[in-house]
Protein backbone atom coordinates (compact mmCIF):
# COMPACT_ATOMS: atom_id res chain seq x y z
CA UNK A 1 0.00 0.00 0.00
CA UNK A 2 2.51 2.42 0.79
CA UNK A 3 4.38 1.73 -2.26
CA UNK A 4 1.79 2.08 -4.32
CA UNK A 5 0.94 5.45 -3.18
CA UNK A 6 4.90 6.66 -3.55
CA UNK A 7 4.20 5.90 -6.74
CA UNK A 8 1.19 7.93 -7.55
CA UNK A 9 2.91 10.76 -5.41
CA UNK A 10 5.98 10.53 -7.39
CA UNK A 11 4.19 10.36 -10.84
CA UNK A 12 1.49 13.85 -9.14
CA UNK A 13 5.31 15.51 -8.46
CA UNK A 14 6.43 14.61 -12.19
CA UNK A 15 3.59 16.14 -14.00
CA UNK A 16 3.28 19.32 -11.49
CA UNK A 17 6.87 20.21 -12.32
CA UNK A 18 6.81 18.85 -16.22
CA UNK A 19 3.60 21.62 -15.84
CA UNK A 20 5.20 23.93 -14.45
CA UNK A 21 8.17 23.79 -16.63
CA UNK A 22 5.95 24.06 -19.66
CA UNK A 23 4.71 27.24 -18.55
CA UNK A 24 7.85 28.80 -18.00
CA UNK A 25 9.34 27.83 -21.14
CA UNK A 26 6.56 29.48 -22.78
CA UNK A 27 4.50 26.88 -24.43
CA UNK A 28 1.07 28.43 -22.80
CA UNK A 29 2.23 31.72 -24.52
CA UNK A 30 3.02 30.17 -27.95
CA UNK A 31 -0.37 28.13 -27.31
CA UNK A 32 -2.47 30.94 -27.21
CA UNK A 33 -0.69 33.10 -29.72
CA UNK A 34 -0.92 30.25 -32.11
CA UNK A 35 -4.45 30.03 -31.59
CA UNK A 36 -4.91 33.65 -32.18
CA UNK A 37 -3.30 33.83 -35.23
CA UNK A 38 -5.71 31.38 -36.87
CA UNK A 39 -8.98 33.13 -35.68
CA UNK A 40 -7.42 36.25 -37.23
CA UNK A 41 -6.70 34.61 -40.05
CA UNK A 42 -9.90 32.62 -40.52
CA UNK A 43 -11.59 36.31 -40.30
CA UNK A 44 -9.88 37.43 -43.04
CA UNK A 45 -10.36 34.16 -45.25
CA UNK A 46 -14.01 34.97 -44.51
CA UNK A 47 -14.34 38.79 -45.01
CA UNK A 48 -12.70 38.54 -48.69
CA UNK A 49 -15.35 35.20 -49.07
CA UNK A 50 -17.67 38.20 -48.65
CA UNK A 51 -16.26 40.02 -51.24
CA UNK A 52 -16.25 37.68 -54.12
CA UNK A 53 -20.03 37.26 -53.04
CA UNK A 54 -20.74 40.69 -54.60
CA UNK A 55 -18.69 40.68 -57.68
CA UNK A 56 -21.68 38.03 -59.84
CA UNK A 57 -24.34 40.48 -58.63
CA UNK A 58 -21.99 44.04 -59.34
CA UNK A 59 -20.49 42.56 -62.51
CA UNK A 60 -24.35 41.95 -63.97
CA UNK A 61 -25.13 45.26 -63.03
CA UNK A 62 -22.47 47.29 -64.61
CA UNK A 63 -22.57 45.05 -67.88
CA UNK A 64 -26.76 45.96 -68.00
CA UNK A 65 -25.00 49.91 -68.70
CA UNK A 66 -21.95 49.48 -69.85
CA UNK A 67 -21.79 46.66 -72.40
CA UNK A 68 -19.09 47.91 -73.74
CA UNK A 69 -16.46 47.90 -71.14
CA UNK A 70 -16.26 43.79 -71.80
CA UNK A 71 -12.32 43.79 -70.74
CA UNK A 72 -12.91 45.42 -67.35
CA UNK A 73 -15.69 43.07 -67.05
CA UNK A 74 -14.17 39.99 -67.85
CA UNK A 75 -11.01 40.69 -66.02
CA UNK A 76 -13.18 40.99 -62.52
CA UNK A 77 -14.90 37.98 -63.57
CA UNK A 78 -11.56 35.90 -64.24
CA UNK A 79 -10.15 37.41 -60.82
CA UNK A 80 -12.65 36.30 -58.77
CA UNK A 81 -13.02 32.61 -60.86
CA UNK A 82 -9.22 32.57 -60.12
CA UNK A 83 -9.96 33.44 -56.09
CA UNK A 84 -12.64 30.53 -56.09
CA UNK A 85 -10.04 28.12 -57.26
CA UNK A 86 -7.98 28.47 -54.08
CA UNK A 87 -9.06 26.79 -51.28
CA UNK A 88 -7.62 28.03 -47.97
CA UNK A 89 -7.93 27.13 -44.51
CA UNK A 90 -5.59 27.24 -41.28
CA UNK A 91 -3.22 24.85 -43.34
CA UNK A 92 -2.03 27.82 -45.40
CA UNK A 93 -0.53 29.31 -42.36
CA UNK A 94 2.16 26.70 -42.39
CA UNK A 95 2.96 27.47 -46.06
CA UNK A 96 4.13 30.30 -46.58
CA UNK A 97 4.14 29.08 -50.96
CA UNK A 98 0.46 28.92 -50.91
CA UNK A 99 0.09 31.99 -48.98
CA UNK A 100 1.79 34.02 -51.50
CA UNK A 101 -0.51 32.09 -54.23
CA UNK A 102 -3.54 32.84 -52.41
CA UNK A 103 -2.91 36.69 -51.66
CA UNK A 104 -2.09 37.42 -55.51
CA UNK A 105 -4.98 36.54 -56.24
CA UNK A 106 -6.71 38.92 -54.01
CA UNK A 107 -4.45 41.36 -55.18
CA UNK A 108 -5.53 40.86 -58.73
CA UNK A 109 -9.19 40.72 -57.61
CA UNK A 110 -8.82 44.07 -55.82
CA UNK A 111 -7.08 45.94 -58.52
CA UNK A 112 -10.19 44.73 -60.70
CA UNK A 113 -12.76 45.61 -58.59
CA UNK A 114 -11.18 49.11 -58.38
CA UNK A 115 -10.91 49.08 -62.38
CA UNK A 116 -14.55 48.69 -62.37
CA UNK A 117 -15.64 51.19 -60.14
CA UNK A 118 -13.23 53.82 -62.31
CA UNK A 119 -15.13 52.91 -65.39
CA UNK A 120 -18.40 53.56 -63.61
CA UNK A 121 -18.20 57.10 -63.33
CA UNK A 122 -18.37 57.45 -67.05
CA UNK A 123 -22.18 56.14 -66.89
CA UNK A 124 -24.55 58.45 -64.79
CA UNK A 125 -27.30 56.39 -65.54
CA UNK A 126 -25.64 53.55 -63.44
CA UNK A 127 -24.36 55.62 -60.62
CA UNK A 128 -28.02 56.99 -60.01
CA UNK A 129 -29.30 53.03 -59.91
CA UNK A 130 -30.30 52.04 -56.74
CA UNK A 131 -28.99 48.50 -56.86
CA UNK A 132 -25.53 49.54 -57.88
CA UNK A 133 -25.16 52.27 -55.03
CA UNK A 134 -26.17 49.18 -52.37
CA UNK A 135 -23.95 47.02 -53.75
CA UNK A 136 -20.99 49.40 -54.21
CA UNK A 137 -21.90 50.37 -50.63
CA UNK A 138 -22.04 46.43 -49.57
CA UNK A 139 -18.60 46.68 -51.36
CA UNK A 140 -17.43 49.66 -49.81
CA UNK A 141 -17.97 48.40 -46.14
CA UNK A 142 -16.64 44.99 -46.81
CA UNK A 143 -13.39 46.31 -48.06
CA UNK A 144 -13.24 47.87 -44.50
CA UNK A 145 -13.98 44.85 -42.68
CA UNK A 146 -10.72 43.32 -45.00
CA UNK A 147 -8.40 45.72 -43.62
CA UNK A 148 -9.62 45.74 -40.40
CA UNK A 149 -9.31 42.14 -40.31
CA UNK A 150 -5.75 42.03 -42.02
CA UNK A 151 -4.37 44.70 -39.73
CA UNK A 152 -4.90 42.13 -36.61
CA UNK A 153 -3.77 39.41 -38.58
CA UNK A 154 -0.44 41.40 -38.83
CA UNK A 155 -0.45 42.50 -35.23
CA UNK A 156 -1.48 38.53 -34.09
CA UNK A 157 1.49 37.00 -36.68
CA UNK A 158 4.14 40.16 -35.59
CA UNK A 159 3.36 38.81 -31.93
CA UNK A 160 3.84 34.92 -32.57
CA UNK A 161 6.76 35.54 -34.55
CA UNK A 162 8.69 37.33 -32.13
CA UNK A 163 8.04 34.59 -29.46
CA UNK A 164 9.05 31.76 -31.35
CA UNK A 165 12.44 33.56 -32.25
CA UNK A 166 13.33 34.86 -28.94
CA UNK A 167 15.44 32.94 -26.90
CA UNK A 168 14.63 30.07 -24.80
CA UNK A 169 10.89 30.46 -25.72
CA UNK A 170 12.67 29.47 -29.54
CA UNK A 171 13.62 26.25 -27.62
CA UNK A 172 10.07 25.04 -27.01
CA UNK A 173 8.78 26.23 -30.40
CA UNK A 174 11.67 23.67 -31.86
CA UNK A 175 10.64 21.18 -29.67
CA UNK A 176 6.85 21.31 -30.17
CA UNK A 177 6.86 22.22 -33.95
CA UNK A 178 5.87 26.29 -33.41
CA UNK A 179 6.50 27.23 -37.26
CA UNK A 180 7.04 30.51 -38.08
CA UNK A 181 3.81 32.18 -39.90
CA UNK A 182 3.61 33.66 -43.39
CA UNK A 183 2.19 37.58 -43.02
CA UNK A 184 1.58 40.14 -45.29
CA UNK A 185 4.45 41.80 -46.89
CA UNK A 186 5.22 45.51 -47.73
CA UNK A 187 4.31 44.79 -51.62
CA UNK A 188 0.76 43.59 -50.73
CA UNK A 189 -0.03 47.30 -49.29
CA UNK A 190 1.23 48.93 -52.28
CA UNK A 191 -0.87 46.67 -54.60
CA UNK A 192 -3.68 47.77 -52.33
CA UNK A 193 -3.04 51.17 -52.54
CA UNK A 194 -2.32 51.87 -56.05
CA UNK A 195 -4.71 53.79 -57.68
CA UNK A 196 -6.52 51.82 -60.94
CA UNK A 197 -5.45 53.58 -64.62
CA UNK A 198 -8.74 53.91 -66.73
CA UNK A 199 -8.43 55.13 -70.45
CA UNK A 200 -11.97 56.42 -71.43
CA UNK A 201 -10.27 56.88 -74.73
CA UNK A 202 -11.28 53.69 -76.26
CA UNK A 203 -15.18 53.61 -75.61
CA UNK A 204 -17.69 56.30 -75.35
CA UNK A 205 -20.62 55.88 -72.44
CA UNK A 206 -24.05 54.90 -73.71
CA UNK A 207 -26.18 57.82 -73.74
CA UNK A 208 -29.40 57.94 -71.60
CA UNK A 209 -31.19 58.86 -74.02
CA UNK A 210 -30.49 55.93 -76.70
CA UNK A 211 -29.51 58.45 -79.62
CA UNK A 212 -26.02 58.43 -80.67
CA UNK A 213 -24.01 61.76 -80.84
CA UNK A 214 -22.52 63.26 -83.76
CA UNK A 215 -19.37 64.81 -84.09
CA UNK A 216 -20.16 68.76 -84.64
CA UNK A 217 -18.57 70.42 -87.68
CA UNK A 218 -16.94 73.65 -87.98
CA UNK A 219 -19.64 76.14 -89.29
CA UNK A 220 -18.99 76.84 -92.69
CA UNK A 221 -19.54 80.18 -94.53
CA UNK A 222 -22.19 80.85 -96.55
CA UNK A 223 -20.80 80.80 -100.42
CA UNK A 224 -19.96 84.08 -101.54
CA UNK A 225 -21.81 84.82 -104.91
CA UNK A 226 -20.33 86.39 -107.86
CA UNK A 227 -20.82 89.87 -108.10
CA UNK A 228 -23.07 91.18 -111.52
CA UNK A 229 -21.10 93.55 -113.24
CA UNK A 230 -23.32 97.49 -113.30
CA UNK A 231 -25.21 98.33 -116.15
CA UNK A 232 -24.59 101.24 -117.34
CA UNK A 233 -27.58 103.88 -117.54
CA UNK A 234 -29.10 104.24 -120.57
CA UNK A 235 -28.61 107.77 -122.27
CA UNK A 236 -31.18 109.94 -121.45
CA UNK A 237 -33.16 111.92 -124.64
Amino acid sequence: MRAWWSNRSAVIVIAGVLCCGLGGCGYNNLQRQDENVKASWSEVVNQYQRRADLVPNLVRTVEGYAQQEKQVLIGVTEARAKVGSIQVGTDVLNNPEAFAKYQAAQNQLTQSLKSLLAVTEAYPDLKSNANFRDLQSQLEGTENRITVARNRYIDAVREYNTNVRSFPTNLTAKMFDFQVKPNFTVADEQVIAVAPKVDFNGSAPAQSSGATAQPSSPAQAPPTLPRSPVEPAPPTK
